[in-house]
């Protein structure tokens, strides 16, 4: 590989350790390379031969429990180049994953973004600013592995910011919370610090927050589309359809996504540790370990609820997302035995095809 090729693997984020891994695939006849796209389904792959469309090789396919093993935006894999399009043959190890609950009935995780080391929380200071969405979006970045930041956008149209960031910080603990107008181009340049030569940050929000906006402005060209609000709710449009890695100008990579209003919980229990750990704190005290909260004796984060220390909508938050982490932990159970199942059904079938060829024999 040239220097020029290497270089350019190593503004995506190529490394050593990447390098590493990618050794077992390096006798097949693959080329590493990076997950720039998705868009309808279809991959784009960047590699040092160039970009390529890809699509997943069938017995990647056959061998992943569910889809969140499947190559998504900002994984490395190794690439068997074909004309007209490309064969992703592996996925090499991610660092982190930012995962979702897929849409609809289906019980299995959809991977929103690979490899990323920092997540760009938006939230706009509109009508539509909720902190108990910001606390859901916390709980699925910490489980993700990456490094979270808040960004309140739009506070050239709130009369009081200061007040939000105040109210932010308190369920952050101890995330950064940075304050600033994409629009505008007020409150930047703190976020370069994040946007180092082959870093990769996620931006992750609800529609109409400005996270296009924001590429834009931190890219300084525009490289994505922008809507106005609706003016009726103060609550955003669609403008990004599909995921995408930009490399930005000034080193740095982001990733921007669609707006997600609605993100269920997957497998969070590490990451509602790490949002709410005021509350387990106090749990720590509490008379009895299973301790709901509810109306048992002795609770301490009761105790603490009564004195005003803690916020009764923030506990509230917190049970209702550990409902949720735990009914879906047991869906998955129920998924992975229903596989599980299958997968023996299928073996028995084969083995009696078997046993009724030898037996004609």
């Amino acid at each position: 590989m040239s220097q020029l090729q290497q270089h350019r693997l190593e503004s995506y984020g190529w490394d050593s350790a990447f390098q590493q891994s990618f050794q077992e695939h390096q006798q097949e006849g693959v080329v590493p390379g990076r997950v720039v796209s998705e868009k309808r389904g279809g991959l784009t792959v960047l590699c040092r031969e160039g970009e390529f469309p890809a699509r997943i090789a069938g017995r990647l396919r056959h061998h992943a429990d569910d889809r969140s093993q499947l190559a998504a935006v900002g994984d490395w894999v190794a690439l068997r180049l074909h004309q007209p399009m490309g064969r992703i043959e592996a996925v090499l190890p991610r660092r982190s994953q930012f995962i979702r609950k897929s849409a609809g009935r289906r019980s299995e995780g959809q991977v929103v973004g690979a490899n990323i080391d920092t997540v760009f929380l938006v939230s706009a200071l509109n009508e539509d600013f909720n902190l108990r969405r910001l606390e859901r979006y916390l709980v699925l970045a910490w489980e993700s592995g990456a490094d979270p930041i808040v960004l309140l956008n739009k506070s050239d149209l709130c009369p009081e910011p200061q007040r939000f960031v105040a109210e932010s910080e308190e369920v952050a603990m101890g995330v950064p919370v940075y304050l600033l107008s994409a629009l505008e181009g007020q409150g930047l340049e703190p976020l370069q610090q994040y946007l180092e030569h082959g870093r990769t940050v996620a931006l992750l929000g609800s529609s109409g927050v400005g996270k296009s906006t924001l590429v834009n402005a931190l890219a300084g060209a525009a490289l994505q589309a922008t809507a106005e609000i609706r003016q009726e709710d103060g609550r955003g449009r669609h403008t990004t359809t599909h995921r995408q890695l930009l490399l930005l100008p000034r080193g740095g990579l982001l990733l921007d996504t669609p707006g997600m209003r609605e993100l269920q919980l997957w497998d969070s229990r590490e990451g509602l540790n790490e949002t709410f750990e005021d509350i387990l704190e106090l749990a720590r005290e509490c008379r009895f370990r299973d301790c709901a909260h509810d109306q048992e004796p002795g609770c301490a984060v009761r105790q603490s609820l009564r004195r005003g220390e803690i916020d009764v909508q923030r506990l509230e938050s917190y049970r209702r997302l550990l409902r949720e982490q735990r009914y879906q932990a047991t869906r998955q159970d129920e998924s992975l035995k229903l596989k599980e199942k299958q997968r023996v059904k299928k073996l028995h079938k084969k083995y009696r095809k078997i046993i009724a060829h030898r037996r004609k024999r």
